[in-house]
């Protein structure tokens, strides 16, 4: 018998499995409690489940997909990540970024990415395979159990790791769901933020969804000619479109949409984009994040000069656009935007 992942089941499906063994109902929500309460990561540590119902958990399930083969620490503490194995082969990599008042989580969506943007890590590697709901959420029971054991808890996460999220809609928003689920994790939708390349049917669905989630757009660029040089499926989906999709969103939601925007020195960082963009956001509910790009071994370019981001800055801030410049962090273990890869040279 194939085992399942314990994680990919709804608390209906386990109840429904539970009746199936002979117990009685109840004993699907103290499963469900040790797992997103407690962060049990085996049948053993249920002290309130009979030997024989542990012993058909055992058999009839998974608990622990997450096989983390090597871990790295920024110089500062401040950030870190794990390359993780899964079943047949896949990696992934995960990012806890601890700050003052919170502790972010970034997530993988996907063992590698098929958009092919030409300066991140993970799209040069190229896609492996999607991940299910229950590979989602065991990154994030993974890192909360190693924050409580130093009295930390997790207070945010972040659908941009590896993988374009709205290429694996349903089982992104099934993880949030379960996530945010009053009876298990508990996390408040609008600690969640699902970041896309702008794949805009996706988009106007995620708007009709009627959640509180956060929606960031991987921009990058503020013509098509440039946009689709940097970010292929803006041949499919150019500007235009993303930010009609997205105005579509705020309309339906009234949530602020952030647009990340990493700054490439010599393509994208000039007056002329800058003001575009100011052109292309003006009255929106939006905010802009800047991102110095970070370096990767596949793309020969780096960010521009601070006084360079400072003058876009400025631009923007003068079109009335919110906007900040993001603090670049982890960049020395590759935890950086755009940096994720699984190759296992970059954890060594």
């Amino acid at each position: 018998m194939t085992k399942k992942l314990i994680y990919d089941l709804t608390l209906d499906e386990l109840t429904h499995w539970v009746s199936k063994q002979g117990e009685p109902k109840y004993r699907a929500a103290q499963i469900w409690e040790g797992l997103y309460k407690q962060y049990y990561s085996d049948p053993a540590s249920y002290s309130n489940l009979s030997k024989t119902l542990k012993k058909r958990l055992d058999q009839a399930f998974i608990f622990s997909p997450l096989m983390p083969s090597a871990t790295l620490s920024s110089r500062d503490g401040n950030t870190g990540k794990t390359l993780f194995e899964l079943s047949g082969g896949a990696r992934i990599e995960t990012v806890l970024m601890r700050y003052t008042s919170r502790n972010s989580l970034c997530v993988s969506t996907q063992s590698g990415c098929a958009m092919g943007c030409t300066f991140c890590a993970t799209g040069q590697m190229g896609f492996t395979r999607h991940l299910s709901s229950g590979e989602i959420i065991a990154q994030v029971l993974y890192y909360a159990n190693i924050l409580r054991q130093s009295s930390e808890s997790l207070t945010n996460v972040v659908f941009m790791g590896m993988g374009e999220p709205f290429q694996n809609y349903d089982a992104c928003l099934d993880a949030i769901r379960r996530l945010n689920d009053p009876d298990g994790f508990n996390m408040g939708a609008r600690r969640f933020t699902i970041s896309t390349v702008g794949i805009v049917p996706k988009i106007k669905k995620f708007a009709d969804e009627g959640l509180q989630v956060n929606l960031a757009i991987s921009l990058h660029a503020a013509d098509n000619a440039t946009r689709s040089s940097l970010v292929p499926i803006n041949r499919m989906y150019p500007i235009e479109k993303v930010i009609g999709a997205c105005k579509y969103y705020i309309q339906k939601t009234n949530r602020r949409v952030s647009f990340e925007y990493g700054l490439i020195n010599g393509v994208n960082d000039s007056n002329l984009q800058a003001m575009a963009l100011g052109d292309h956001l003006k009255g929106m509910l939006c905010h802009v994040n800047l991102i110095a790009l970070n370096p990767t071994d596949g793309f020969d370019n780096t960010g521009p000069k601070q006084e360079r981001i400072d003058a876009f800055l400025q631009i923007l801030t003068a079109k009335k656009i919110q906007a900040t410049v993001r603090t670049r962090r982890g960049i020395e273990i590759q935890a950086g935007c755009g940096q994720l890869a699984y190759q296992q040279s970059n954890m060594l």
